[in-house]
């Protein structure tokens, strides 16, 4: 295993901060480390996640298309945080989403089936897991309340504070339809904030 590797390794077993030293030998022995280029897809529409994927470097874009053919961006994943689509990743069901690096992208893999061997086999593996479901639940939400009870000007200003470090990352285009308006008006909401 080279030092690159390890250090990978290394940083994806330090978020399992439940587990104990026999549980993280035993899923290190399964992880692998998947390097992408700018514009390459960690997993596309119709296909089933078999590995949980843990961003190390680089940014991750997730969207979907719609009926008319268009990408509507739904998130973006970034360093020190797991890419995936969730729900269809526990059903191990095919997803209905793209996730396209914005950037070269380097990710952990940790296999769903030694995801679910380590629950068995030990208690704070299912630790965890739960954390996981509950940051990913709580992101989901967050996103729904946005388009409830937030304006575009509010949902902007909410994502740049929350992710100041992506401003400079992520196209107008791509964050536009993140925020579900059109980039004209994304343009005016923050030529508008610059004045202020």
């Amino acid at each position: 295993m080279t030092q690159t590797i390890k250090k990978y390794f290394d940083l994806y077993l330090k978020q399992l901060r439940f587990s104990t030293s026999e549980e993280k030998e035993f899923i290190r022995k399964h992880l692998t480390v998947k390097v992408l280029n700018k514009g390459d897809f960690y997993l596309k529409s119709r296909e089933i996640q078999t590995d949980m994927g843990f961003i190390c470097e680089g940014l991750v874009r997730r969207f979907y298309l719609n009926e008319k053919g268009n990408e509507i961006t739904t998130g973006f994943t970034k360093e020190n945080e797991y890419v995936t689509d969730y729900p269809s990743f526990i059903r191990q069901t095919p997803t209905k989403y793209y996730l396209q690096c914005l950037e070269p992208t380097t990710v952990v893999n940790h296999p769903y089936r030694t995801i679910i061997e380590s629950y068995e086999k030990f208690k704070n593996s299912e630790m965890q897991g739960r954390l996981i479901a509950e940051k990913v639940l709580t992101i989901l939400n967050d996103r729904v309340e946005s388009f409830l009870f937030n304006t575009a000007e509010e949902r902007y200003l909410k994502f740049i504070n929350e992710n100041p470090e992506l401003n400079q990352r992520i196209s107008l285009t791509h964050l536009s339809s993140f925020l579900g308006i059109e980039r004209q008006s994304l343009s005016r909401i923050r030529n508008k904030i610059s004045k202020k």
